[in-house]
C-alpha cells in the first residue's frame, strides 16, 4: 500500500511524468491498492484472533470484488505491453498511436471487462443451491472452494469456471507472451546500451505477468487441484504481486527514482 501510494503521489505531482506510460502505471498502482486491501486485511484479522467466520454475503463481496481487480489487471497489463510494444518496435509514431484518449480508452475498458467478467460469477454463484458444510479451506472467498459447498454436480461447475476464468486467463497471456517474445526479438537486433536497458527491464516485465498469470491459470484451468495448492498460489496475485509490480515496474525507473527525490 505504501509503495503503490507513493507511485500515485509521485507521478501526480511531477509534470513530467504526465505520459501516457505513467498514466497506465498510476492506474495499475490502483488495481494493486484494492487487490490487496480485498482480502489481505480479513486474512490477518483471522490470524490474530479465534474468529474465523465470514457471512455469506461477505464471501460473495470478495469473489466479486476479487474477480473486478484481477480481470481489470489483465486488461490493463495487456494494454501496458501493447504501449511497450509500439514504443519499442515503432518508436516513430509512438505519439500518434498512443495517445491521451486511447489511455482512457485502455483503463476504461479494462474496468468495464472487469466489472462484466465479475458480474458474471457472482450472479452464477448466487444461482448456487447451498444445503451442506459451510467452510472453506482458504484465508478468502473463490469460485473453486465455494463450488464445493454447492448441492450439485462439481463437474459442471469446473466446466463453467474453465469456460469463464481459465480460457480467459490462458488466451491473454499467449497474447503478452507473443507481444513480449516480439518485443524482445526487435530489442536483441540492438546492440546498445539502452538496447540493454530495454530488454532488462522486458524481462522483469515479464517475470512479473508470468506470477500474476500463472497461478490463475493453474487454478482455474484445473480446479479440482487440491485446496492447499490453489491456497499457496492464490497468495501470488493478491499479495505478491501488488509488491512486486510497483518495484518492477516503477521504483527501477530512473525518472521515477529522479521524481522522488526532487518531492523529498
Amino acid at each position: 500500500m505504501v509503495s503503490n501510494g507513493i507511485i500515485l503521489v509521485v507521478v501526480i505531482s511531477d509534470s513530467h511524468l504526465h505520459s501516457a506510460m505513467y498514466f497506465l502505471l498510476t492506474n495499475l498502482s490502483i488495481i494493486d491498492m484494492s487487490l490487496a486491501s480485498f482480502a489481505t486485511p480479513k486474512m490477518i484479522i483471522d490470524y490474530l484472533t479465534d474468529h474465523k467466520t465470514i457471512s455469506f454475503g461477505g464471501c460473495i463481496s470478495q469473489i466479486f470484488f476479487l474477480h473486478l481487480f484481477t480481470g481489470t489487471e489483465i486488461i490493463l497489463l495487456m494494454a501496458m505491453s501493447f504501449d511497450r510494444y509500439i514504443a519499442i518496435c515503432k518508436p516513430l509514431r509512438y505519439a500518434s498511436i498512443i495517445s491521451t484518449q486511447v489511455c482512457v480508452a485502455f483503463v476504461l475498458s479494462s474496468w468495464i471487462v472487469g466489472v462484466m467478467h465479475s458480474m458474471s460469477q457472482v450472479i452464477f454463484a448466487l444461482t448456487l443451491p447451498f444445503c451442506g458444510p459451510n467452510q472453506i479451506d482458504s484465508f478468502f472467498c473463490d469460485l473453486p472452494v465455494v463450488f464445493q459447498l454447492a448441492c450439485v454436480d462439481t463437474y459442471v461447475l469446473g466446466l463453467f469456471m474453465i469456460s469463464t476464468s481459465g480460457i480467459i486467463a490462458l488466451s491473454c497471456f499467449i497474447l503478452l507472451f507473443n507481444s513480449y517474445v516480439i518485443v524482445l526479438v526487435t530489442i536483441k537486433h540492438h546492440s546498445s546500451r539502452g538496447s540493454s536497458k530495454a530488454l532488462s527491464t522486458c524481462t522483469a516485465h515479464f517475470i512479473v505477468v508470468f506470477m500474476f498469470f500463472g497461478p490463475c491459470i493453474f487454478i482455474y484451468m484445473w480446479p479440482q487441484n487440491s485446496f492447499v495448492i490453489e491456497k499457496i498460489l492464490s497468495v501470488f496475485y493478491t499479495i505478491f504481486t501488488p509488491i512486486l509490480n510497483p518495484v518492477i515496474y516503477t521504483l527501477r525507473n530512473q525518472e521515477v527514482n529522479s521524481a522522488m527525490r526532487k518531492l523529498r
